[in-house]
């Protein structure tokens, strides 16, 4: 029995007035059902605005008299960022509203007129009928430091990309006028940055003093030991060059325009993740979830940036789920299809598990000895990709336990309570 959705129906009384939204950027509409889906009133449409709000707020108040309710229960599909100001509005209000899945909407569409028809009414429409069957979420707002570790993750995955979009420009700039430059640096490191920002050109280099601009980077950007030895390479591949020479003048311009974004970008970066981590410290669970060996404090604060309190969850199998790392089956009569994941929650979770889970296994016994017994069991041996699977789940457990119960990790105890363990265990010592 599905005691949870049990609870969700519940929820939708005979006084219960039910309003299906249908949220857009400029536009909502609203439709009314009583708790058996009959419509109380057709769509109505209301602006994204303090006014449009209001005018809201009334036409709730005045169905709620014509029909007899005293409760309200509003559902809507968490559209982009558009919901987020309603939310809050109902928030202040004192209304309650609950979130349903944009897919389920799309599939469901049809079960009311047998067409594929689709508009902002008859969407409204469909949202309210299925909230009084109970398919829908509640949604979980984040307050305080957790509201800013959200945001704050936002930000620093913004800037990744941004560092990476610049950095493939300057790749795309030293393939047309200093390609010898890949041979020199593989990385985009702080000397090769003082290059393409004083000598970003080949003809600099013929007559340069490799001493002279050792002291003036020395000076400029605080570079303790260069090296003198790639310098004196670099003069001897910007003799072979075979880089463009023609535009050099609005080449230094744009090289320098580049270097400038990438700069900025990387000290704006490690400044949100500096900033990120003072946030998490602040975090009850922080000293338990950082007492794993092998997790870092960024893994820490990107955990809880995508989860918010993990004492807000009664049950690992709640994160489990958020992160999409439950099985799904395909099966029918004798046909009993393969077991994969399910992939739907948030994605970024799934990275970080996956991103976390790999060091762990080099620089954590417990997890390592988790790892070789799933690939080496005599019967249902894992792959490897498939078992470090399965520690993304079982860590995630782990990191719910030492929140709610505020201790530290034990290795100790983790063989004890995890049954692979026990029997590799009692393997190796028969």
């Amino acid at each position: 029995m599905n005691h949870t959705r049990n609870d969700r129906l519940d929820q939708v009384q005979e006084d219960t007035l039910v309003i299906g939204i249908d949220i857009a950027k400029f536009k909502h509409y609203a439709c009314a059902v009583n708790d058996r889906s009959r419509e109380l009133s057709d769509a109505f449409p209301f602006h994204q605005s303090r006014n449009g709000f209001h005018h809201l707020y009334d036409e709730l108040e005045q169905l709620k008299k014509a029909h007899q309710k005293t409760n309200i229960l509003i559902g809507f599909e968490p559209t982009g960022h558009y919901w987020m100001n309603l939310a809050q509005f109902l928030n202040h209000h004192g209304i309650p509203f609950v979130l349903v899945s944009p897919l389920h909407v799309n599939r469901a569409k049809e079960f009311d007129d047998n067409l594929q028809t689709k508009n902002d009414r008859k969407d409204a429409r469909v949202i309210a009928k299925m909230v009084t069957q109970g398919y829908f979420s509640y949604p979980r707002f984040l307050t305080g430091v957790d509201a800013e570790l959200r945001n704050g993750a936002t930000l620093r995955d913004r800037l990744k990309k941004d560092r990476a979009r610049v950095t493939n420009q300057i790749i795309r700039w030293m393939d047309r006028y200093f390609p010898e430059l890949h041979g020199a640096f593989k990385a985009m490191g702080k000397t090769l940055v003082c290059i393409l920002k004083y000598r970003p050109l080949p003809e600099e280099w013929h007559d340069l003093e490799v001493e002279s601009f050792l002291s003036e980077i020395k000076e400029k950007e605080a570079i303790r030991n260069p090296s003198r030895k790639r310098l004196h390479n670099v003069q001897v591949l910007a003799s072979q060059s075979i880089g463009l020479t023609e535009g050099n003048e609005f080449a230094r311009q744009d090289i320098r325009s580049l270097i400038e974004q990438y700069e900025r970008t990387c000290a704006e970066l490690e400044e949100t993740k500096e900033t990120m981590r003072e946030l998490a410290r602040q975090v009850d669970a922080y000293e338990s979830l950082i007492s794993i060996p092998g997790i870092s404090e960024e893994t820490v604060c990107e955990l809880l940036a995508e989860t918010g309190p993990l004492t807000n969850y009664s049950h690992p199998r709640q994160l489990t789920k958020l992160a999409g790392l439950t099985l799904r089956e395909n099966s029918s009569g004798q046909h009993q299809g393969r077991k994969r994941l399910s992939k739907r929650g948030r994605r970024r979770l799934r990275s970080l598990l996956f991103r976390a889970v790999l060091p762990l296994i080099r620089n954590n016994q417990a997890f390592l000895d988790l790892y070789t017994y799933y690939i080496s069991r005599s019967q249902n041996p894992l792959q490897k990709k498939e078992a470090l699977v399965v520690l993304c789940s079982k860590l995630l457990k782990i990191f719910w336990g030492l929140s709610h119960h505020q201790m530290a990790f034990d290795a100790e105890k983790m063989r004890s309570d995890s049954p692979p363990l026990q029997k590799a265990r009692s393997s190796l010592a028969s």
